[in-house]
């Protein structure tokens, strides 16, 4: 559909008087637990997203509004979409339940003509928060304020319907799907549930790749991908519907490719814009995605590699970032419209993890914040790989990426239980004229990780190699060795030493959840230098004495 057309349809649906119901014809309950902390700081005035925390006041307490100042266009999405219910909802308490009235009154008073608010990915997301929670917000409220929710909800359905199939080329189309789907259902509207459904199969296909990845290359993305896949099928089978069959096969391909990126404490690795997403909620997602089966060891189209012997697992980015943007870059609320919105520059970087225990991490994400503090976490980096002449691998941009790798190549062997990964990029081609490339082998045992960094090309600048340490992993720096001894949680020790390239510890940051100070273990190479090759393995310390 057009843009023009998309806008026309969009403005006449909005024309049209609307007949809106007491209350919606069918109730459903939203699936996912709330964090009570995140409640009781929503109570106190404060609203977090994505550990990006800003003033959430009413306007008549003198609070900042929902405009434009209150925060980034990110963190204004999520408050616009009401992701705050349901931290409300985890609390629990009455305090809580008349503050969701009265965040609740004050938007429609103050915030519902903001243009974020009609952006359709943050529309529908607040009509899947409205109708799951339908019970704690609304259900015992006073009649004038049901009112306004059903005529607000009825008004947005409408026009929301008629911006279907969304524009935009990430996530948030599937999340306005759902929730005009979820709107149709609650209104009893069998022409627009049957509209949605015929819009479903290819909605499914433009967010799910052939490997079960998701298209934006981000584990959380994918998480969240699958939560709406399954929002969708309790939906239609709650309303008696027949589901397509793209659904189930969408979810039988999804759920399974997310164990790829689940470290051994359960989490999920720190590509792109994915923060600490807690091994709880992974596991409640594939318990309700009913995923079977193992982790698969290489997601092909999504570009991720899964290294694991013995107790040793890594988890490696070689893939290419989703396409260059075309036509405008975004919407007029502000919001990027491709799926390149949260990526990061961080090509060939990986995770470790040995165990439980989180080893070489990547520093996390913070995609609702400042855009200054936002890139800093996207940089090269902020990542565990190789960053030619302190530049990006790919160039960040406000909206997505500018300049990024074009051909990423990948070779994988195995044998007798070892493993080799050899990869490569032609991010830093232009301007410098060069191609990374990263060989990585684990043995069988799971107790020799060994990697050679290589940088092909002329006039080669210095470059750096960075492994971010988890805050856990306790640092030593052995400067006779140029070697650094890694002290894990388990009482277990490694040690990581490189040849020609210095090997130094610095300070680093983890941002996971709240920001914790670690470090890294940074690898400089000199100008000229083409190869740095570098080493980890498990050593056997000599225990303390016990009478010592």
């Amino acid at each position: 559909m057009s843009d023009w057309l998309r806008g026309a349809r969009k403005v006449v649906a909005g024309l049209k008087p609307v007949k809106a119901p007491e209350a919606p014809a069918r109730a459903f309950r939203d699936l996912w637990p709330g964090d009570a902390a995140r409640g009781q700081r929503v109570l106190r005035g404060e609203c977090e997203v994505l550990g990006t925390t800003r003033p959430l006041i009413l306007t008549a307490e003198g609070g900042p509004g929902w405009g434009a100042g209150a925060g980034s266009p990110t963190w204004r999405a999520a408050v616009h979409a009401f992701c705050w219910l349901r931290d409300l909802r985890a609390l629990g308490t009455d305090g809580a339940r008349l503050r969701a009235r009265d965040l609740t009154a004050d938007w429609l008073a103050h915030g519902a003509q903001e243009p974020v608010a009609a952006s359709p990915d943050v529309v529908g997301a607040r009509l899947s928060a409205w109708l799951g929670h339908w019970d704690f917000l609304a259900a015992t409220a006073e009649d004038g304020f049901r009112r306004a929710i059903m005529v607000r909800l009825a008004q947005d359905t409408r026009v929301l319907l008629a911006s279907l199939p969304g524009d935009a080329g990430h996530r948030g189309s599937l999340v306005a799907l759902k929730g005009g789907l979820a709107a149709a259902v609650a209104l009893a509207d069998e022409a627009a549930i049957s509209r949605c459904l015929r819009l479903l199969p290819a909605e499914i296909d433009r967010q799910i790749l052939p490997d079960g990845g998701h298209v934006e290359r981000s584990p959380s993305q994918l998480l969240l991908a699958v939560q709406d896949l399954i929002e969708i099928r309790n939906l239609v089978h709650g309303a008696g519907l027949e589901a397509p069959p793209h659904l189930a096969l969408a979810l039988d391909r999804a759920a399974p490719a997310l164990r790829l990126f689940r470290h051994g404490d359960g989490g999920l690795a720190l590509f792109n814009g994915t923060r600490d997403e807690g091994a709880a909620l992974v596991d409640l997602v594939l318990t309700q995605g009913q995923a079977r089966g193992r982790a698969p060891l290489i997601l092909a189209e999504a570009g991720f590699q899964r290294l694991q012997a013995g107790r040793t697992l890594l988890i490696v980015d070689c893939g290419t970032p989703p396409p260059a943007q075309r036509g405008p870059a975004a919407n007029p609320a502000g919001l990027p419209r491709h799926a390149d919105r949260f990526h990061h520059a961080g090509t060939l970087s990986f995770e470790m993890s040995v165990g439980r225990d989180r080893v070489i991490v990547n520093c996390g994400a913070a995609p609702a914040a400042a855009q200054e503090w936002r890139d800093a976490l996207r940089a090269t980096a902020a990542h565990s790989t190789m960053a030619l002449a302190d530049t990006n691998s790919s160039e960040l941009k406000e909206d997505g990426l500018g300049r990024r790798p074009e051909a990423v190549e990948t070779e994988r062997h195995e044998a007798n239980g070892a493993q080799w990964l050899d990869s490569s990029h032609d991010g830093y081609r232009r301007g410098l004229g060069a191609i990374h490339r990263r060989r990585l082998y684990l043995s069988e045992s799971g107790d020799d990780l060994r990697g050679e960094d290589v940088v092909e090309g002329e006039n080669l600048p210095a470059f750096v190699i960075r492994f971010h340490l988890h805050p856990a992993v306790v640092a030593t720096l052995q400067e006779e060795d140029n070697a650094v001894l890694l002290r894990l949680p388990s009482g277990a020790s490694w040690k990581l030493r490189a040849s020609r390239a210095k090997v130094g510890l610095e300070e680093s940051i983890f941002m996971a959840g709240e920001p914790r100070r670690t470090s890294q273990v940074v690898l400089t190479a000199e100008a000229g230098t083409t190869a740095v090759p570098w080493a980890m393995s498990r050593v056997n310390l000599p225990q303390p004495n016990a009478e010592g």
